[in-house]
């Protein structure tokens, strides 16, 4: 009875081994000296370890919307391309469509200065 339970058991261990062995080896062989540079502000121009309160520039939300549009647009385009004979010109011109929408938005955003980072 116990042996029909071997292969889940098996499955834990090495999925257990597969998460927390690298964590574990990194521990042991990288060194932690922590200096000015690594704890310094990366990518998003703020201390890391300041009030929780403090206030973000909307900018940074704007490009987080941004990626998820574009993000979303490719996710979208994938399944397209692999149907695409099947849905004929029909599903063609949806598309055209859909991405005529998400061009003029990324022209708007282009013209309204929402890409630049000062």
């Amino acid at each position: 009875m116990l042996e029909n339970y071997f292969p889940i058991l098996l499955f834990i261990l090495v999925g257990l081994a597969v998460g927390v062995g690298p964590l574990v080896l990194s521990r042991l062989v990288s060194p932690s000296k922590p200096d000015f540079a690594k704890n310094s502000p990366y990518e998003c121009g703020f201390e890391a370890f300041e009030d929780a309160r403090m206030k973000f520039d909307v900018r940074y939300y704007l490009v987080a919307i941004l990626f998820i549009l574009f993000d979303l647009e490719i996710a979208f385009l994938f399944p397209w391309a692999v149907v695409l004979q099947e849905i004929g010109l029909f599903g063609f011109l949806a598309m055209m469509v859909f991405l005529g929408v998400l061009v003029i938005g990324f022209i708007y955003e282009w013209m309204k200065g929402a890409l630049e980072w000062d």
